[in-house]
């Protein structure tokens, strides 16, 4: 299914039809979605750095004795600032889907969030915000102050089919065991080790579980570099353009089913190493690859898939994230996962977390990434035809 080898950048797909409408896209901006890789761009695994260096890679003994390095208590300014610009826009009438710096004015914030999104692209690429008032503020206004604070960060991508830019972390009552068809943050199961169809995720938690539902994550280039020496050979498997990838239905018309790419990539130019993984959507093949449309995993692949998850729970760091928390993270060289979880009885609310995508094109220092929309504002996510970016209160 792979596309023909190709060194020029096609015209996105958003551009193709004029215009963008602004009643449906108020920042004027489409998320581009899910492609194959430009598989010219892919770099062989012998041109791969033998280790990595710097902040990206991290151990988990240093941050876990030292949470300060990774948390951020909101100051009572911090959050009088949100208030106010949340009030504002809720004052505006404008609809949730166009907020963006220029309608949420953080005067002071602003520069704290700059040199955050400095550290989550390039540095340690992660952080804990706490004290976040959702239960003073309730869902719209934390909504609002949530998604200010993101554009800070980066441009809103679709998450699902649905357009949903604000997305909901809540079990829905969906089967987990039908991985072909369901998306795991919709159901209350375990969430392996993986990395989303964005640059940055948020989540920030509303309500939380009775039990389980927290979170671990780990420096993919620790990860790397923990393979390069114990089992190179898992290293180098995960560099070729041998995997494919499940879309579950979330198509536009006319686009296959599936998508053929490698699990780590080098970056092209500045050389950085960049993970791209989600297990679920590897395992969920087996309607393709039982009708002869792609291979199945072979041996090599199946190990790889093993060790890797295994590595990174050997490497993991783990945090729990209360109500109030949000907590950010780069997904080119973190991978993260979540422990299964029990919901309380009702009447009480069942766990709830709101979801951000937020993409870094390059052109604003984020990573040049082997596809054809590295430099668009709003790269990755998922896109469905002409779907209108959707930010609803609460999981539908």
């Amino acid at each position: 299914m792979a596309p023909a080898a190709t060194s020029t950048l096609p015209t996105a797909p958003h551009n193709l039809t004029g215009p963008i409408d602004t009643t449906l896209f108020p920042d004027g901006l489409k998320t581009t979605g899910q492609h194959n890789p430009l598989y010219d761009h892919i770099v062989p695994f012998d041109k791969f750095p033998k280790q990595i260096t710097g902040p990206t890679v991290w151990d988990p003994e240093e941050y876990r004795s030292n949470p300060e390095k990774w948390t951020h208590v909101f100051t009572d300014e911090q959050i009088a600032e949100l208030s106010t610009a949340a009030d504002a826009f809720l004052d505006s009438k404008t609809p949730l889907t166009g907020i963006s710096k220029k309608n949420f004015t953080l005067p002071t914030l602003s520069s704290y969030l700059n040199t955050l999104r400095a550290d989550l692209i390039d540095g340690k690429g992660f952080i804990l915000f706490k004290g976040f008032p959702v239960e003073k503020w309730g869902n719209h206004k934390s909504a609002v102050a949530y998604m200010g604070l993101g554009t800070y960060l980066g441009y809103f991508v679709s998450q699902n089919s649905r357009g949903h830019v604000l997305g909901h972390v809540k079990d829905l009552g969906e089967d987990s065991t039908q991985i072909d068809k369901v998306r795991i943050y919709r159901t209350n199961a375990r969430q392996f080790f993986h990395a989303d169809d964005s640059d940055i995720v948020g989540l920030l938690c509303i309500t939380k579980a009775l039990e389980g539902g927290e979170s671990d994550l780990v420096s993919s280039h620790n990860v790397y570099n923990t393979l390069a020496v114990e089992r190179p050979d898992v290293l180098r498997t995960l560099t070729e353009p041998i995997w494919y990838f499940d879309r579950k239905g979330e198509t536009s018309k006319g686009q296959d089913e599936f998508i053929r790419t490698a699990v780590v990539y080098l970056e092209r130019d500045n050389g950085r190493v960049y993970t791209k993984w989600d297990p679920y959507y590897v395992r969920s093949l087996g309607r393709f690859s039982d009708a002869g449309i792609i291979p199945p995993l072979s041996a090599a692949q199946s190990e790889a898939l093993q060790v890797l998850e295994e590595t990174c729970q050997r490497l993991s760091l783990h945090m729990i994230l209360d109500i109030g928390d949000i907590q950010f993270l780069s997904n080119a060289h973190i991978l993260h996962a979540r422990t299964a979880y029990k919901d309380h009885a009702p009447p009480l609310p069942r766990r709830h977390l709101m979801r951000l995508w937020l993409a870094t094109p390059e052109h604003e220092g984020g990573w040049k990434l082997p596809f054809w929309d590295s430099n668009e504002k709003k790269r990755g996510g998922i896109q469905v035809d002409n779907q209108a970016p959707v930010a609803l209160l609460d999981a539908d």
